[in-house]
């Protein structure tokens, strides 16, 4: 009575909600197990006399082919609620809509939960008529290329749904099974999610999708397979209402897609009513990039940086990123920058791309900018000239005052090059030693950039005094050292602090100049003048003559300390000892010396009578080198009188007398003084010889 109430109420709606019948049959392939939820009366092609008379109601329609021979059984499982009463109906084989005839399997029985065919059930029909009265039918016995059609009927009329398990020894005909047909696996869509349908990335939410793009991979090289796409599962076995065009998704629904195999050689095989089904979801894989700014140093104002791009906090997930100089060449895919981490830049700006794992991309901006440039200015120091090598200072080139800014170190080095590659530091900035020239100075801030700067040398020479030289005096006298005009400090040996130093006698002084804050020492020598030395004196008769040499000329010349001539000539001399003074131009104390006359003798008799017998210069013998020389008249030298023979001469040679006649002489020796002064005496004597 329940199924008649029933069949009557639905009959109202079947116009409304018929969805299946015979010729819309979903295929059933390879044995594969089915989920289906009916959701409305379909179109009426009941009642069945094998089973009694009842009406579809949220019904489905299933068409199998037998691929190989065996008992075949199936089980249909309500999936919510085991209060739900499912009926099917087979017809077959090999019958059509039109003209099925009456069922070959059926149950209409009034049980709920599963139903369907096994092994044990020997009668072919359930329900009212028949002697079985229980949710289960006997097996098929089924042999290849057989085709049947299956109608699952939902009496409860509810939408709860329920699987189809197949069983038994027979396969049923599929695509997806044949090696020939499908040599590569098909690959679902997505990546696999325990939980969930499968996950198709997007890149934003929502997102107009274009379906079509995933057939090549769910196809995998497969030939002659199509792929549909739809909203439900129900879409997916029929293949009905496919997604054709890109549509507008999200992340909450669920999407199935259907694969059908289409023989290009036959469009009426069986083979081609087999669908394969899946579903998948799509999840929202966006990525947000931040824009950011890399910060570096220009260093000594050159205008350009190294940036490491990779620094950047553009984005803090997986992903991969390229980089590059403008928007166009990124949006083109050109002139990537293939050196991220020593990007040489002037400031400006960047792009880089960001690729997650799913495909998904962004783009964000990166800042190129430069720390403030450290503040440097060259300057100029100056150092005094150093005793061991003039040309050379002692600098302290921490002096050097080349910037204002604070919290800042520096370092020196002897070259530009040096200093911008930081080689050869000078490792001793307070006491460098250098002659005039060039050092660098790198700055360094607290940001660790840097400017140099150019430190000139100066190395102020000795500056001595021009006037203050040398000078001559007498041993005897003081002297005044006038060091001149001009300096901004004197410091004498004498320890005189000004200009001119007074009271200097013979020796050697020194005098410190200061200029600016250097001191030149310069030395300065006081001379005892050179005395005159006399080299000789030449008596002839009563005339004296005075050889001098050494002191500075002119002579003055005097025999008694007061008078004095410029002559060294003096005539009338007397006979006996007598002073002779020198001096020099200097007119120091005058040299003295001692000068005997001696006793002129003209003519001697050598007679043997004790008068004048001969020339006698014996009084002369404590002289050093006294010699005694007689001339004859021609020059010849004929006699020497010297210790030997007591410094006398009787007119004789060899013992014979020499004629009568003028003869020459001379008398010379060295007088006894510290100079040994030369004496020279000479004239004539007559010799008488009486035959």
């Amino acid at each position: 009575m329940k199924k008649i109430l029933l069949l009557l109420i639905l009959s109202i709606f079947q116009v409304f909600f018929s969805q299946q019948d015979c010729i819309t049959s979903l295929a059933v392939c390879g044995s594969s197990d089915i989920s289906y939820t009916p959701n409305g009366p379909g179109v009426q092609e009941l009642p069945d006399g094998n089973c009694g008379t009842f009406t579809e109601q949220y019904s489905v329609w299933y068409k199998f082919t037998i691929a190989t021979a065996g008992t075949l059984t199936f089980t249909i499982t309500p999936l919510q609620s085991t209060s739900t009463d499912y009926d099917f109906y087979v017809w077959g084989p090999n019958v059509t809509c039109n003209n099925k005839g009456n069922t070959i399997r059926c149950n209409t029985s009034y049980t709920s939960g599963a139903t369907g065919l096994n092994m044990t059930t020997t009668f072919p029909y359930a329900g009212s008529g028949t002697q079985n009265f229980g949710a289960w039918c006997k097996y098929m016995d089924v042999l290849p290329g057989e085709t049947y059609f299956l109608l699952v009927n939902n009496y409860s009329a509810n939408t709860t749904g329920f699987s189809l398990t197949w069983g038994g020894t027979a396969t049923l005909l599929s695509p997806f099974t044949d090696p020939v047909l499908t040599p590569h696996p098909f690959i679902p869509p997505g990546t696999p999610n325990p939980n969930n349908p499968n996950e198709v990335s997007i890149c934003s939410n929502p997102t107009i999708f274009d379906f079509s793009s995933l057939t090549p991979g769910i196809l995998n090289g497969n030939s002659n397979f199509v792929v549909t796409y739809h909203t439900n599962q129900n879409d997916a076995l029929s293949g009905n209402n496919p997604i054709t065009t890109p549509q507008t998704v999200g992340t909450t629904t669920i999407y199935y897609y259907s694969i059908h195999y289409q023989d290009p050689t036959n469009p009426n095989n069986p083979v081609n009513s087999c669908r394969q089904t899946g579903n998948f979801k799509f999840k929202d894989n966006s990525i947000t990039a931040n824009d950011a700014t890399l910060t570096m140093c220009n260093n000594n104002n050159s205008g350009i940086a190294v940036f490491n791009l990779t620094t950047a906090n553009v984005y803090s997930g997986t992903g991969t990123k390229k980089y590059y100089p403008t928007l166009n060449d990124l949006n083109t895919g050109t002139n990537e920058i293939t050196n991220p981490y020593t990007y040489s830049s002037s400031a400006g700006v960047v792009y880089v791309k960001i690729t997650n794992p799913q495909g998904c991309s962004t783009i964000a901006k990166i800042t190129l900018d430069f720390y403030p440039v450290v503040q440097v200015k060259n300057a100029s120091i100056s150092a005094c000239f150093t005793e061991q090598n003039t040309s050379t200072g002692i600098f302290n080139l921490n002096n050097a005052h080349v910037t204002t800014q604070t919290n800042t170190t520096k370092r020196y080095f002897p070259s530009l090059t040096d200093a911008l590659a930081g080689t050869n530091e000078i490792a001793n900035p307070t006491t460098y030693i250098a002659p005039n020239g060039v050092v660098y100075v790198r700055v360094t801030d607290s940001q660790n950039c840097f400017s140099i700067a150019e430190i000139t040398l100066v190395v102020f020479p000795p500056v001595k005094s021009k006037v203050l030289v040398d000078k001559i005096i007498c041993m005897e006298d003081k002297t005044t050292l006038d060091a001149g005009p001009g300096f901004d400090g004197y410091q004498w040996s004498t320890g005189a602090t000004t200009q001119i130093a007074s009271n200097i006698g013979v020796g050697t002084y020194w005098v410190k100049l200061k200029t600016r804050d250097c001191y030149t020492t310069q030395t300065v020598k006081v001379y005892a003048s050179e005395n005159p030395v006399i080299t000789g004196i030449d008596i002839s008769n009563n005339t004296l003559t005075i050889n001098v040499t050494g002191g500075t000329p002119d002579y003055q010349y005097s025999m008694d300390n007061i008078k004095w001539q410029s002559s060294n000539l003096f005539t009338n001399i007397t006979r006996g000892n007598h002073k002779i003074y020198v001096k020099d131009s200097y007119n120091c104390k005058p040299v003295e010396i001692s000068v005997v006359v001696p006793n002129l003798i003209n003519v001697i008799t050598p007679n043997e009578d004790g008068i004048n017998d001969a020339i006698d210069y014996s009084a002369l013998a404590d002289k050093q080198n006294l010699v005694f020389t007689i001339f004859d008249r021609y020059g010849s030298k004929i006699h020497q009188a010297d210790r030997l023979n007591g410094y006398k001469w009787n007119g004789t040679i060899a013992g014979k007398k020499v004629p009568t006649g003028t003869y020459w002489y001379t008398v010379t020796w060295n007088e006894n003084d510290k100079k040994n002064t030369p004496f020279k005496y000479s004239g004539w004597i007559m010799v008488k010889n009486r035959e």
